[in-house]
């Protein structure tokens, strides 16, 4: 009987330290980036907030892969700036971000020469952005993504 309480203490006194201890498993990150928003984690990298659209719904980031998934609850259309491409954001985006590079990216498809292409990363060249479609790479003002386009059909919130 002393045994049985013994070990059902123990595994109590061992669950209790288990869900206590710090659920971050990098800790020399700062752990307020994971109250941040999908878009402060984007300047955090280096990068203009316009790159995502508004309205967020959720997002998750492993700080130390740099893995990352952006809900946007549903599929969105918008026109990207300076040339008025039309793009599509999936209801999940997910990649990879570092320092001034975003890889392994799937979920964005911009419609240009008539056909629809799958942006797979984008680079911070000094003032440019450089959007990778596999090995073609086209490049754009910084500038231009300072503000979140909105999606076609959804109304800002108050």
């Amino acid at each position: 009987m002393a045994k049985t309480t013994f070990f059902f203490t123990f595994l109590t006194l061992l669950i209790s330290i288990t869900s206590s201890s710090n659920p971050n498993p990098n800790p020399t990150k700062s752990p307020s980036l994971t109250t941040t928003t999908a878009h402060s984690v984007l300047t955090h990298h280096g990068f203009p907030i316009g790159l995502l659209p508004t309205g967020v719904f959720t997002y998750n980031l492993n700080t130390t892969t740099g893995e990352f998934s952006v809900d946007l609850g549903t599929p969105c259309r918008l026109i990207l700036p300076p040339d008025n491409y039309l793009a599509t954001y999936s209801k999940k985006v997910t990649g990879k971000i570092v320092e001034n590079r975003i890889a392994e990216l799937k979920g964005i498809r911009v419609r240009a020469f008539f056909q629809w292409w799958g942006i797979t990363g984008i680079k911070i060249n000094g003032d440019d952005l450089v959007f990778e479609v596999g090995m073609v790479t086209a490049k754009y003002p910084v500038k231009n993504f300072d503000e979140s386009p909105q999606c076609e059909g959804k109304k800002h919130s108050p």
